[in-house]
């Protein structure tokens, strides 16, 4: 699935160690549609280099591709949406070269009948 709309909250990052003694790393976001009713998404990114990878700013414009899932903890259901592709919206990948000035077009300085203003 996926999701297009601008960065509102950027969450603190969680971390710890698994029971297999593992490093984890994760940081959850929230999006806000452009749609005329806008909806929130929470997010979350898994792992230090997607993370770093993804760079996810406040105020971004994002195309977020997640997976839906859902866990049951103590008898009750919890829905997980996880990225695992970030887009920036309007950002590209290739450098593009600065515009260059356009040169001054030639001024007439002459009336119709040939003399000067």
């Amino acid at each position: 699935m996926e999701l297009t709309g601008r960065v509102i909250a950027v969450l603190e990052a969680r971390g710890g160690v698994s029971k297999a003694g593992n490093a984890w790393k994760s940081q959850e976001y929230v999006i806000e549609t452009h749609d005329q009713y806008p909806k929130k998404m929470c997010f979350d990114v898994w792992g230090e280099d997607r993370i770093r990878d993804f760079n996810i700013q406040p105020g971004e414009e994002l195309k977020v591709h997640f997976d839906v899932d859902a866990r049951e903890w103590q008898g009750r259901w919890f829905n997980s949406l996880r990225a695992w592709k970030v887009e920036h919206v309007g950002a590209t990948n290739i450098a593009q070269p600065a515009p260059q000035p356009m040169p001054a077009a030639p001024v007439d300085v002459q009336g119709n009948d040939g003399l000067p203003f």
